[in-house]
């Protein structure tokens, strides 16, 4: 009769510890393929790196440096004529897991963030719904080796396009 009860007993154990370590599996797996998953890297974002212009009578600039330590630096400058009339410091930036685009139009602070919602291999889509506008920024990589920005007050809305080249260097 005791050793009926330690068979039973070891049996239980048994299944209680085999149900621990399907239990115990089915998590690690779970959150393992959480955290395999590939989230976007800045370094994803190195299509837009140089030194960009429109063409026409009011010339748009952009430069952008290289992914490096989590962030790219950018700025852009508006000239009509010999004059500017417009400037922006701009970052791209890592943050909490998450890609931001950070502008600062005019210098001023605070920065207004743009959180990444798209990326593939030639376009990236940032936004944020709160701001008044644009509430959407985009950058396309064209196949002739140009880039495409347009902004925009969220899908709908009419967009604002600007076709940079790469400039040439003096």
């Amino acid at each position: 009769m005791k050793q009926r009860s330690i068979l039973q007993f070891n049996f239980r154990l048994i299944v209680v510890l085999a149900l621990a370590v399907i239990c115990w599996q089915s998590a690690f797996t779970s959150a393992r393929a959480v955290v395999t998953e590939t989230p976007h890297s800045i370094s994803q974002l190195s299509w837009m790196t140089g030194d960009w212009q429109t063409v026409g009578k009011t010339k748009i600039e952009e430069h952008w440096m290289a992914p490096a330590g989590g962030t790219m630096i950018g700025m852009g400058r508006t000239l009509r004529g010999d004059r500017t009339t417009e400037f922006e410091f701009l970052r791209i930036q890592e943050r909490d897991g998450e890609i931001y685009y950070v502008a600062n139009p005019l210098g001023l602070c605070p920065a207004t963030d743009f959180k990444l919602t798209k990326l593939t291999s030639d376009q990236v889509v940032f936004e944020n719904p709160q701001h008044d506008f644009p509430k959407r920024v985009s950058y396309r990589k064209n196949s002739d080796g140009s880039l495409t920005a347009t902004v925009d007050g969220g899908p709908g809305t009419k967009a604002n396009t600007f076709a940079y080249r790469a400039m040439a260097r003096k």
